[in-house]
C-alpha cells in the first residue's frame, strides 16, 4: 500500500512537479534550510523575492552568522512572524561553531538547533542529504488527513501523532528527496485548503475523504476562541528635519528585536507625555485608528504624528534613533510601522512647516482708479 502510494506521488512528481523554484537551485543544506523556515506559514509567491534577497546578501550560513541581527531583521521586514528570523541568525552562529559551517545530516541533531522542528529537521535531510526523513509541514498534514479521513484538529498531540505515524510509514526508501518535494507541492497545488482539485490527485482514487465527498472537512480546524483586544498609540515624533524618533523593542516578545515609533497607552495624553519627555510640540494630528491582528491579539493602533519644535538634546533611552523616511536605514521594522514610514515619506516636513506658521493676510489689490490717485499724490509730493 505505501509502496503503491509513494508510486505514484512519484510519477505525478516527475511530470508534474515544481522544480524551477529558487531554493531548487544548486540544493544545499543551507539553501534548503533558509527555505523551509521562511516558507512557514508564508506562500511561496510571497517567500521568492526574500529568498533571493537573503541568498544574494548571505551566499552561505557564515555570512549569515557573521552578519549583525539588524541587518538580518531589515531583509525580513514584511515576511511576519519575526521570531523565525531572530532564531534564524541564532541557528547560523551554532552551525558555524558547533559544526563548522556544516548542517548536521540526522534529523535529531538539525532538531536540536533553534527555530528548527521535526518537520524542518526531515525536510533538510530528505532534500539536501538524500536520505530518508519523513516531514508533516501544513500541506503534508491535509493531504494525509483527507488520504486517511483523519478526524480532529493537528494541533492536538494525539491527531499530530497519527499523522506522524502515516507519514513515517508512506515515505520511501528511495527517492525521499523527491518525494518529500512532491507531497509538499500536491498540497500546494492540488489538495488546497478551498476547492482542491481533487480528480487531478494522483491518488485521489484511494483517497477516503473524496469517497465520502467531503474532503474540505478535514482536517479539523482549530478550535475558535475569542482573542483578546489590546490599544495604543504609535507616537511618531518628528523634528524639524523631518526625521522621526524610533526605539528598539526588547528582543523577546511582539516585534522582537524591531525598530518601532514609541508606544503609548491609550488612555494617555499624547501632547503632555510628548512634551514631558521629548519638548515643547509645535503641532499633533491624530490619524485613524486601525487593527492588526496577531496570532493571539487584536492591536488597534492610533498613530499620532507629533512636529517637534527641536530636537531632544537627551532622549533617555538607549535604542533610539532618528529616522530620514527619504534616505532610509537597513532597519529591521515591523509591518505596520513600514507603512507608516511610507506615508510619512509623501510629507514633505517644509511643506509641512509652511502650514503651521500664521497666514498674513493679503492687501486688497488696487484698482486701476487707486493706483492714478496714488501716482498724482506721489508727484505731487516730489514737486513740493
Amino acid at each position: 500500500m505505501a509502496f503503491s502510494i509513494s508510486g505514484q506521488v512519484l510519477k505525478w512528481f516527475d511530470k508534474h512537479g515544481r522544480k524551477h523554484l529558487p531554493w531548487q537551485q544548486g540544493i544545499s543544506a543551507y539553501r534548503v534550510w533558509l527555505s523551509e523556515i521562511m516558507l512557514q506559514q508564508t506562500q511561496v509567491t510571497t517567500v521568492i523575492p526574500y529568498f533571493e534577497r537573503f541568498i544574494a546578501r548571505f551566499p552561505t550560513v557564515e555570512s549569515l552568522a557573521a552578519a549583525p541581527i539588524d541587518e538580518v531583521l531589515h531583509l525580513w521586514t514584511g515576511l511576519g512572524y519575526y521570531a523565525r528570523a531572530r532564531n534564524l541568525h541564532k541557528c547560523a552562529k551554532a552551525v558555524v561553531d558547533q559544526y563548522g559551517g556544516e548542517f548536521p545530516s540526522s534529523v535529531a541533531e538539525l532538531a536540536g538547533l533553534s527555530g528548527i522542528g521535526r518537520s524542518t529537521a526531515g525536510a533538510i535531510v530528505s532534500i539536501a542529504f538524500k536520505k530518508r526523513a519523513a516531514i508533516l509541514d501544513g500541506n503534508v498534514k491535509r493531504v494525509l488527513a483527507r488520504y486517511h479521513a483523519v478526524d480532529g484538529w493537528p494541533g492536538q498531540l494525539d491527531v499530530a501523532n497519527q499523522l506522524w505515524e502515516i507519514a513515517e510509514a508512506y515515505t520511501p526508501k528511495t527517492r525521499a528527496n523527491h518525494y518529500t518535494q512532491a507531497m509538499m507541492d500536491m498540497g500546494a497545488t492540488l489538495c488546497t485548503r478551498s476547492k482542491p482539485k481533487c480528480e487531478q490527485c494522483p491518488i485521489h482514487t484511494g483517497c477516503v475523504a473524496f469517497a465520502q465527498g467531503n474532503p474540505q472537512d478535514y482536517p479539523g480546524k482549530k478550535p475558535k476562541k475569542m482573542l483578546p483586544e489590546k490599544s495604543v498609540q504609535l507616537l511618531m515624533l518628528r523634528n524639524p528635519s523631518g526625521d522621526l524618533l524610533l526605539q528598539q523593542r526588547p528582543a523577546q516578545g511582539i516585534w522582537g528585536g524591531l525598530w518601532s515609533f514609541p508606544e503609548l497607552d491609550i488612555e494617555r495624553d499624547a501632547q503632555e507625555y510628548a512634551e514631558d519627555h521629548y519638548g515643547k510640540v509645535v503641532e499633533l494630528e491624530e490619524w485613524n485608528s486601525y487593527r492588526h491582528t496577531f496570532s493571539h491579539y487584536h492591536l488597534d493602533i492610533t498613530p499620532v504624528l507629533i512636529q517637534l519644535a527641536k530636537s531632544p538634546r537627551a532622549i533617555g533611552e538607549a535604542a533610539t534613533h532618528w529616522y530620514n523616511p527619504h534616505q532610509p536605514d537597513a532597519l529591521g521594522l515591523a509591518a505596520p510601522v513600514k507603512k507608516l514610514l511610507e506615508k510619512l515619506a509623501q510629507l514633505d516636513p517644509r511643506a509641512h512647516q509652511a502650514s503651521l506658521r500664521p497666514k498674513v493676510k493679503e492687501k486688497p489689490k488696487a484698482t486701476e482708479k487707486s493706483k492714478t490717485a496714488v501716482q498724482r499724490k506721489t508727484r505731487s509730493t516730489k514737486s513740493k
